[in-house]
């Protein structure tokens, strides 16, 4: 157990904040540590079909990149996880889902964040008469899921919610975790 002793510093954003901390550590000694307060979020794996899912191209100002990525966003004050995600996917692709299900949730960042990630597959896609949010999303892409799974084996995709998201709903898959109607 740590213990906090004063905050140093705090900062507030529009959607988290950020604290300094002093603290003693269950041996007594004394250090630093850094909280970031950040609203929950959700991601989805889309499917087209059994071997085609969509994902997103998006730019990362943090490390100044492009990257491809599963369809993802912050929990509205008050909004539930999953409508979190059916949202994301409508904004982020222009589809809606009518199947949903759960995949995982996990902390992305637990050394220093209290982020959660629920991370869902969606099938029964349609396309829905909305563009995709073109401040976020340069494109939309349609991905071979075993490409995907290449793509994450090269390392082209390193984002880590695709990652685990992708390669956990082919684990489940093989095991038989996947209800046998998702795709109906």
């Amino acid at each position: 157990m740590e213990e906090k002793i004063r905050t140093l510093s705090m900062l507030f954003a529009k959607h988290f904040s950020a604290q300094l901390d002093t603290v003693r550590l269950r041996t007594g000694r004394i250090t630093e540590r850094i909280k970031i307060d950040h609203p929950e979020a959700a991601a989805v794996v889309p499917f087209l079909d059994e071997r085609r899912i969509l994902m997103v191209r998006q730019w990362r100002y943090a490390i100044d990149r492009e990257t491809l990525e599963i369809p993802a966003g912050k929990a509205d004050p008050g909004e539930a996880l999953d409508v979190c995600a059916i949202r994301e996917l409508q904004e982020e692709t222009g589809y809606g889902s009518e199947r949903l299900l759960h995949l995982f949730s996990y902390y992305p960042a637990i050394g220093y964040s209290n982020e959660v990630i629920r991370i869902y597959a969606a099938s029964g896609l349609r396309s829905l008469p909305t563009e995709p949010d073109a401040d976020e999303i340069s494109r939309v892409e349609v991905v071979e899921l075993s490409r995907a799974q290449d793509l994450i084996l090269e390392g082209v995709i390193a984002d880590g919610k695709t990652v685990i998201g992708i390669s956990l709903f082919l684990a489940k898959q093989q095991r038989g975790e996947i209800p046998p109607d998702f795709f109906d």
